[in-house]
């Protein structure tokens, strides 16, 4: 196996099958993108990249009406490698541009999707003033863009963490739960900014008739996520591939809802096609597990498991604000879109995510 880093860039077999798989599975609802344009910022990240190879997938299925993509990131976090299978396509245009800074397209843009940002604490709270900048400045560029003429939607990725760490009442939690959240804790950069830019978006769409929709992510992970990432997903797995004992920087009973990635692409194209501008979507898995089970599902990757064992980080601050519980309310999405649910269950998940990098 290669170098870990150079593993986790490369688009492999895995992503090209859920690629696949989110074209067949949405069908006629990505009718709309032929012969359009899109534009995706963080086009290089874990997430947006996913896009970019959905709508190569879809290309190939309509040769003669491809949707063309605009790709901007400036490769702080993400990494060019990862999309550099598209460079040759004609359909793809790409451009490394700080998208916080103004951005005129080459093309008319029908379809935006804001993805660039900072999301793991290791590398937000290392670049706190960036995290910031991109998602104010960097969305408010994109809702100035999309307040053309041509524009059809806008997809806005705001974050499960603007709820910060819920009253137990309010989970699993809808979209309505108002948050509570520290605005000078060390997770803060990230957090309030994500809950500015959704007060951004919804003030452009009052003022501007602006058809932007907000997703909330909940814990999205899969092949080609950074395994530096230090979450504990990309920790798991990097040891799991490293063959070394799973370890757990916290006793392991907080709770999160894992999301894998394919399925989380298509609960957010679903939202950007046919949601309520305006409006807030949760795009998650409601299946809801501890820590500690993830780590056991981790170690089962290789036979005989692994041993799971605890250790103190060496970050002071590596559980201040940290949420004890997440689990998404999903039925505002899934009344959107009844076709749509969590296919994929974590074991599962880390299986497919296991596989991808074992076969580079």
């Amino acid at each position: 196996m290669e170098n870990l880093e150079v593993a986790m860039a490369k688009c492999t077999a895995i992503i090209t099958e859920d690629a696949e798989y989110i074209v067949d599975r949405m069908g006629e609802a990505l009718a709309p993108l032929a012969d359009t344009t899109l534009l995706v910022t963080g086009s290089s990240g874990f997430l947006c990249s996913y896009y970019l190879d959905a709508v190569a997938a879809f290309n190939r299925r309509h040769p003669g009406h491809p949707c063309q993509v605009i790709a901007v990131d400036n490769n702080l976090i993400g990494r060019a490698e990862r999309v550099a299978h598209l460079a040759n396509d004609t359909n793809f245009h790409f451009f490394d541009h700080d998208i916080s800074k103004p951005f005129e397209p080459p093309l008319p843009v029908h379809w935006l999707i804001h993805g660039g940002g900072i999301a793991s604490p290791t590398y937000y709270r290392r670049f706190p003033l960036e995290t910031i900048d991109v998602n104010v400045d960097g969305l408010r560029q994109m809702l100035r863009l999309a307040q053309r003429r041509e524009t059809r939607s806008m997809l806005c990725m705001s974050t499960s963490e603007v709820y910060g760490d819920p009253d137990p009442a309010w989970v699993p939690t809808p979209e309505s739960y108002r948050g509570n959240v520290s605005c000078t804790g060390p997770r803060a950069c990230y957090d309030e900014s994500k809950r500015l830019g959704e007060t951004l978006c919804v003030t452009y769409h009052q003022l501007h008739q602006t058809p932007v929709k907000i997703i909330r992510p909940f814990n999205v992970y899969g092949p080609g996520i950074s395994l530096d990432d230090r979450r504990v997903i990309p920790d798991f797995l990097a040891a799991a591939l490293h063959n070394r004992p799973i370890t757990l920087l916290s006793d392991g009973r907080a709770t999160r809802s894992f999301c894998y990635v394919r399925d989380f692409i298509m609960g957010s194209l679903w939202v950007m096609l046919q949601g309520q501008d305006g409006e807030p979507y949760n795009v998650g898995n409601d299946e809801e597990v501890s820590v500690l089970d993830v780590a056991r599902f981790a170690a089962e990757l290789r036979s005989p498991p692994l041993t799971v064992m605890y250790a103190a980080s060496e970050d002071v601050h590596y559980l201040t604000d940290n949420p004890q519980r997440r689990c998404p309310d999903i039925s505002k999405l899934r009344a959107l879109a009844p076709a749509w649910r969590p296919e994929i269950m974590v074991r599962e998940g880390l299986s497919r995510m296991f596989a991808s990098y074992c076969a580079t």
